[in-house]
């Protein structure tokens, strides 16, 4: 079983994955494709997914029975004594944006980017 979630990707994509998988919602795509066709299928989704994220989740033969890898996401899969974990960024920090530009407020700024 494949299944690849797609967020804020081109229409096209979506219309190139529905050729092997079943859009089953919006950019959620499900399948049992061979693993060079999910291979193949993947390295397309990294080409165009542009700005967008995306995640594949297939069955594996480990300890888990599945695994999973990421495009452009803030979460990342973490190997811990065997096991795929996920990181998560902390919610402590802020984001890594650039400093805020004119027309912020000191309180917006010190909300948004810390008390600095």
């Amino acid at each position: 079983m494949t299944v690849i979630v797609l967020t804020n990707c081109p229409a096209g994509l979506r219309g190139f994955l529905t050729r092997w998988l079943l859009e089953i919602s919006a950019g959620v795509f499900i399948g049992n494709p061979s693993a060079k066709v999910r291979d193949v299928l993947w390295d397309e989704v990294q080409q165009y997914a542009h700005q967008g994220r995306a995640l594949l989740a297939h069955t594996t033969n480990n300890e888990q029975g599945y695994t999973f890898r990421t495009h452009d996401h803030s979460w990342h899969p973490v190997d811990h004594e065997g096991l795929t974990l996920i990181r998560r960024p902390s919610s402590g920090t802020p984001p890594a944006t650039s400093a805020p530009g004119s027309g912020w407020s000191k309180a917006s700024k010190r909300r948004r980017f810390g008390r600095s």
